[in-house]
């Protein structure tokens, strides 16, 4: 990262939460090996703090993260495949596991690991203008970040295989209904800090 350069991931403190956010407006806050080792880095730091109670991941312009970056996808092997997987496992596992109380504030597209990032935390809210999709199926690819476990979860399963098998998109109206986000406001972010749950 160059001198002056905005960082892939923002760690901004606000009292006793903290928001976190991804920040690659250029590559629509793609989660490339960089972003996901900034934000292991950034979670790992908040969690640990007793004077930290909540946690809000949040994205810029009109993306929370789009998911994995593709160009990287396209250079891996089997084996640094499974590796970037398991990284984003284990990472979204803590955040599902985490002290603190976690909340998606979604304030655009929301797709494929992004989706991931956010069915990782325990609360999720959206913004007007929200789309959720795992669209991995148009890709040849499935997620690797345990959506397939936690989607299910929250919509049923016969909702979830729809939408792993036809990357469906879900606006926010439709996420709500789905049960996949617990509100639906003009600014998510904003929602998600008056939560304070």
């Amino acid at each position: 990262m160059s001198v002056g350069q905005t960082p892939p991931v923002v760690v901004e403190e606000r009292g006793a939460l903290a928001v976190l956010r991804i920040a690659r407006p250029a590559q629509r806050n793609s989660l490339s090996v960089a972003t996901l080792s900034r934000l292991d880095a950034a979670f790992s730091s908040l969690s640990i703090r007793d004077d930290i109670d909540a946690l809000v991941f949040t994205g810029v312009e009109d993306v929370f993260a789009s998911g994995a970056d593709i160009r990287e996808l396209q250079t891996l092997n089997p084996e640094s495949a499974r590796a970037f997987a398991e990284r984003g496992q284990r990472l979204f596992q803590r955040i599902s596991d985490a002290r603190q109380m976690t909340v998606a504030a979604v304030n655009g597209y929301c797709m494929g690991g992004g989706l991931d990032l956010a069915l990782a935390c325990r609360v999720r809210v959206a913004s007007h203008g929200a789309v959720f999709a795992h669209p991995g199926a148009r890709l040849g690819v499935i997620t690797g970040w345990g959506g397939t476990q936690r989607l299910p979860r929250l919509v049923g399963a016969a909702r979830a295989l729809e939408l792993f098998t036809t990357g469906r998109r879900l606006n926010a109206a439709e996420a709500l209904e789905f049960g996949l986000v617990s509100h639906v406001h003009t600014d998510a972010l904003a929602c998600a800090l008056r939560l304070r749950i």
